[in-house]
């Protein structure tokens, strides 16, 4: 069904609505209690594979990347439970927006008077508040009970991870945002989704921390988005960065996610002038 759609802006006061949609999304993941339970057993047994060789690795190969032993191991967990908090390899939000395009919902969603990417960053920020809990602090709790980690001991440290896993989520939001938003010429993004997944592994420091990447390629990648979901948040955590360049850090976070829902924004608007709905 071919037409323009016109987006109505959010009406004021809608902080509170945004407010109820993340805890909305928060209590909707909590109810998975069997998938959250599977999953925290997945992340905690991939936990101890993963130090188990990064500690031989370490072991073998003494300070490699700038870290020792017990960083390294603490690098694990930490990116472990970035894993679903940061929604590295996607999900979330997507699998509902996709099912809307598939379905032809997306136009009545369009046609609310709630901005739509505020609505689904709301949704996004509740869902990643959900697994950082759940997904995140406990298995890094059983990893410290095995491991010897190394824990911040100053409360500011702390204060600034969070804030840094707070940006590190809406950066992933903006870049799935994007992606997702190739639904609209493609009805189905699950190609691009899949493109994303390989490259947000490899960039953001899931798979090994981007210190070991050589010359040009690791520079390069320090500059991408992706660097802000995983490699930063965990570098803030072992204190890898402090100060000023901490300061600098938290920044490029979010200069980023800035720009990457300005990005969002833009292709939203430009999507929408005309839309061709499916099954419409």
């Amino acid at each position: 069904m071919p037409g323009t759609l016109r987006l109505k802006p959010p009406e004021r006061g809608t902080a509170g609505l945004y407010l109820a949609v993340a805890r909305g999304a928060f209590r909707r993941y909590s109810t998975y209690r069997a998938a959250t339970l599977a999953g925290t057993v997945t992340n905690t047994v991939f936990g101890f594979i993963l130090a188990s060789t990064f500690l031989a690795l370490w072991r073998a190969r003494p300070g490699l990347g700038g870290y020792d032993a017990d960083q390294a191991v603490t690098y694990i967990w930490v990116s472990q439970a970035l894993l679903v908090t940061v929604a590295v390899w996607g999900g979330g939000f997507q699998d509902d927006v996709q099912d809307r395009f598939r379905s032809g919902d997306i136009a009545v969603d369009l046609y609310r008077p709630v901005d739509f990417q505020g609505w689904w960053l709301a949704s996004d920020l509740g869902r990643a508040g959900f697994h950082l809990v759940s997904r995140g602090a406990l298995p890094m709790l059983v990893g410290a009970l095995v491991f010897d980690i190394r824990l911040p001991a100053d409360p500011l440290v702390w204060a600034v991870f969070l804030v840094s896993v707070l940006l590190a989520v809406v950066v992933s939001f903006g870049l799935r945002f994007l992606v997702s938003l190739t639904g609209f010429w493609l009805h189905d993004s699950e190609g691009v989704r899949s493109v994303m997944l390989v490259v947000s592994m490899f960039f953001s420091g899931m798979l090994l921390p981007i210190t070991l990447f050589p010359g040009l390629l690791g520079a390069s990648a320090a500059v991408m988005p992706f660097s802000a979901m995983v490699q930063i948040p965990a570098d803030l955590f072992l204190q890898h960065r402090t100060g000023a360049a901490a300061a600098g850090a938290l920044a490029f976070q979010l200069g980023w996610g800035v720009a990457l829902l300005a990005a969002g924004r833009a292709v939203q608007l430009f999507a929408t002038r005309k839309v061709v709905v499916q099954g419409g």
